[in-house]
């Protein structure tokens, strides 16, 4: 017997009701978190070839940071 799309719909639905329900409810997600980690993994791509971790890690904090992120090595800025 062939079951259709809006069977297998309904037991994933039931099956994660009370996470569906708590999303929902709270409206928080990890949609944040995973386009971090989706940048990240974007630029540590396009950082092939850096001679140290130190140059990604200063590259991801540039693109990913605020206006002003502090680098590793260097002092705070100052105002």
């Amino acid at each position: 017997m062939e079951r259709t799309i809006f069977v297998d719909l309904q037991r994933k639905i039931t099956r994660h009701y009370d996470a569906i329900r708590a999303a929902l409810t709270t409206g928080m997600s990890n949609g944040l978190v995973e386009s971090t980690n989706t940048k990240t993994r974007l630029i540590i791509r396009r950082g092939f070839g850096f001679h140290s971790a130190d140059a990604i890690i200063a590259l991801v904090m540039l693109t990913l940071a605020g206006p002003r992120p502090t680098l590793p090595g260097r002092q705070v800025a100052t105002e």
